[in-house]
């Protein structure tokens, strides 16, 4: 009899606590869809929701929203919304907003950022990644660092930045008296100046009104951009100048990113590494049908007499950097070297 009872009080006290597992499992997962997540970060993007940056970014969120279980939000605002590219870099700085893509424009905070986005010094995109990923690139995340409370945690390649316009550009000299719009980088405005141009630095969300209101003739911008402004719209001819292959850089806000307790910080740049990835092959995939797109809607592509355009802006571009950024300017031209030289010796292996 006393084995009955014992028996069925130890089953009774096992119910209880099945039960009070399993009701505790049901609040914490209605607490978890009622309660707001514990850390939020708000991303500022240049471009629309069509770009692949956006399109990377939103990749992230969803990402890191899982992989905390809800604990992170990332919010992410195209076109500008919450402030325009220089603004953004600002806001970050002073914790009002988290996140944004960051390039040549932080030349402004610091120097060697210029080679986000030096006017003629790559020819194409080995030489890119090579100098990305090598020491150069390096310097340049290292330089961000130390001069702002931004923390680059992705790359993005960029496609050649091309000058459109509505007269055929051939040579500097079709230049004289262009007014075309370039983004805040000084070394921008030193280039375009050089080559006969008349640079007027503007926010991108100003770019297509002013074009359409003639306060600006022309801009200059990789053609993916072209197609995401519905620049076509405004502009005749894409001139092939390819004066610039850059990169720019998904960047949060160091002081929020420390915010996060060590094991979300783990999540975040493992996600952050994901994107980059992801940013990458969509890209890629979208940008064998740009050009035919752009064509389609009425663009003319104009070959240019690229060597011409390099040599009138190339000495105010080198004079323009500080002696420590020419001393680097120079190791970049002897990479460059370098890497054609390999190239010429597999050709011939070939």
């Amino acid at each position: 009899m006393y084995s009955y009872f014992v028996s069925t009080s130890r089953f009774g006290r096992m119910v209880k606590l099945v039960i009070l597992l399993f009701t505790c499992t049901l609040l914490w997962q209605c607490n978890r869809v009622d309660n707001k997540p514990q850390y939020v970060f708000r991303a500022s993007i240049l471009t629309n929701e069509n770009h692949t940056w956006f399109r990377a970014f939103a990749y992230m969120s969803e990402l890191l929203w899982e992989r905390t279980d809800g604990r992170v939000k990332m919010e992410v605002y195209h076109s500008e919304q919450l402030a325009k590219e220089m603004e953004a870099i600002r806001l970050i700085e002073t914790e009002v907003i988290d996140m944004t893509i960051i390039g040549s424009t932080l030349t402004n905070w610091v120097e060697v950022a210029a080679f986000c986005g030096m006017p003629y010094l790559l020819d194409n995109a080995e030489q890119q990644e090579l100098l990305v990923n090598g020491m150069l690139g390096k310097r340049v995340e290292e330089g961000i660092r130390a001069a702002t409370n931004l923390m680059p945690i992705a790359c993005f390649m960029r496609t050649p930045r091309h000058l459109t316009s509505n007269r055929p550009i051939r040579h500097p000299d079709d230049l004289r008296g262009l007014i075309i719009r370039v983004p805040s980088v000084p070394l921008f405005v030193t280039a375009w100046s050089a080559m006969g141009a008349k640079p007027t630095p503007m926010a991108f969300s100003e770019v297509f009104t002013s074009l359409q209101q003639g306060a600006i003739e022309g801009l200059e911008n990789p053609v993916d951009i072209i197609l995401n402004g519905g620049f076509y719209e405004v502009q005749k001819y894409v001139n092939l100048t390819g004066h610039v292959r850059s990169w720019a850089y998904a960047a949060v806000g160091e002081k929020q990113f420390e915010k996060l307790p060590p094991d979300l910080q783990e999540i975040f740049l493992e996600v952050a590494r994901e994107m980059e990835k992801y940013e990458a092959s969509i890209r890629k995939k979208a940008q064998e049908k740009i050009e035919q797109t752009l064509r389609d809607r009425g663009m003319e592509f104009i070959e240019v007499d690229r060597s011409a355009f390099s040599e009138k802006c190339k000495l105010a571009v080198i004079e323009s950097l500080s002696p420590e950024m020419q001393q680097l300017f120079r190791e970049a031209e002897a990479l460059k070297k370098t890497i054609k030289k390999n190239e010429n010796l597999h050709h011939k292996d070939l």
